[in-house]
């Protein structure tokens, strides 16, 4: 059975755990943002106990994003009604607390002595579901209901340049952030929430200058002139041939082996959406994209393993039973209602990725001998156990990005979107 295959097995061999205890964290930053905000991030940090765990802090900001935008979304389920202002200002508020959290969970980890792979795993992971929320939240905001196409554009282009992200990375080896990315999209989105709350969502309805041009063309040209940039340099990276041998991947594989699950998520959620006699994506975006996303954040999740652990990631997946059922169902002229084994996509992806999570985070706590949620104390409350500050200093991987005011445990502030 499926659902039992993580109790039965492992996902990590022994071999991908041993790589992971050797990976070390390579960054390269030149973001605009990252400067200016650093005296927040270390004023914020020094604010934080030290008996709070890193991961603690990340999944922390993650709940609560995810929070905030659920509350949206049940206001404006398919981005056509204008939700509440204050429901705007909720996901504004929860976005700046998760990016605000994401960027000193790295300087937590330094100041307590608990760096580690796991981390750097954890906020990926973390990262890879947030995403999801935060580009259907925008979407949401704009009230891109209306034009579905371009809801599902934004929505799909968010979630495939951060896979694309991880693409080079597990080509290069060294994950790279331009002058615009994460931290300028996150915060751009920011004002995004903050203009739907004070002048109402419907603002971005409004029509400007000569013909239908409304202002939502704002933040969708500047989605496609962002991405465009994202993916020529991705591409370039790609092309010019990975750290492995012969030009290949950190894993010795092709440089262009990530492209199959990216290729098997994405195309068929296209033709889906396209051919629904029910229109389903019309009718239901956002359980639409939640269901898609969490298959996204599955094999996501499986490339960071895979660059980490120095391993071949494999092609297919558990998570991709949901769109293969809605698939087959549409060429036998919907047997099933298409929204029943669309909630079931929805259900079996957000189990299968926490289960697939949770075990995988389970392996490397005892593989490296580590606590996921908890930082040890000595009976007297002095400093972190011995175990867990050797494993740090074994395997620590922050001083390629430290330039911006340091990075460990996973990055402290750059992150792969």
């Amino acid at each position: 059975m499926p659902l039992l295959a993580y109790k039965e097995s492992h996902i990590l061999s022994a071999q991908q755990l041993r790589k992971l205890s050797e990976h070390k964290y390579s960054c390269f930053s030149a973001s605009l943002l990252d400067p200016l905000l650093q005296p927040w991030w270390n004023w914020l940090v020094s604010q934080t106990p030290l008996w709070l765990a890193p991961n603690l802090i990340t999944i922390v900001g993650l709940v609560l994003n995810i929070v905030t935008t659920l509350i949206l979304i049940c206001y404006s389920p398919n981005g056509v009604e204008a939700p509440p202002r204050w429901t705007c200002a909720l996901c504004a508020l929860g976005l700046f607390v998760y990016q605000s959290l994401d960027s000193i969970d790295g300087k937590q980890a330094r100041r307590t002595n608990t760096s580690s792979p796991l981390g750097e795993l954890f906020d990926h992971g973390c990262d890879s579901i947030s995403t999801v929320f935060v580009a259907l939240s925008a979407c949401i905001s704009c009230q891109l209901g209306h034009y579905p196409n371009w809801l599902f554009f934004q929505c799909f282009c968010a979630i495939a340049l951060f896979y694309c992200a991880h693409w080079q990375t597990y080509v290069s080896g060294t994950m790279r952030f331009g002058r615009i990315d994460v931290t300028e999209a996150q915060f751009s989105i920011i004002a995004i929430h903050l203009v739907s709350a004070i002048l109402g969502p419907e603002f971005w309805l409004t029509k400007i200058g000569i013909g239908d041009i409304q202002l939502w063309y704002g933040p969708a040209i500047t989605t496609i002139v962002c991405g465009l940039l994202s993916l020529t340099y991705v591409f370039s990276v790609i092309k010019a041939g990975g750290v492995g041998k012969n030009g290949s991947t950190v894993a010795g594989t092709s440089v262009l082996s990530p492209s199959i699950p990216l290729t098997l998520v994405v195309l068929p959620a296209l033709i889906i959406a396209q051919k629904s006699p029910e229109n389903l994506f019309t009718e239901h975006a956002s359980v639409y994209i939640m269901a898609f996303g969490m298959v996204a954040a599955k094999i996501t999740n499986k490339l960071v393993i895979a660059h980490m652990t120095k391993a071949e990631m494999e092609y297919l997946d558990w998570s991709l039973l949901g769109p293969a059922l809605l698939f087959l169902n549409q060429y036998f002229n919907c047997i099933v209602p298409e929204i029943w084994l669309l909630w079931f996509t929805l259900l079996w992806g957000i189990q299968d990725l926490l289960r697939y999570c949770s075990q995988v985070c389970l392996e490397i706590c005892q593989h490296l001998r580590i606590n996921l949620f908890r930082i040890p104390y000595n009976p007297k409350g002095g400093a972190p156990h011995p175990v867990t500050a050797s494993v740090s200093s074994q395997s620590s991987f922050g001083s390629s990005a430290d330039k911006n005011g340091g990075t460990a445990h996973r990055k402290s502030k750059s992150k792969p979107h």
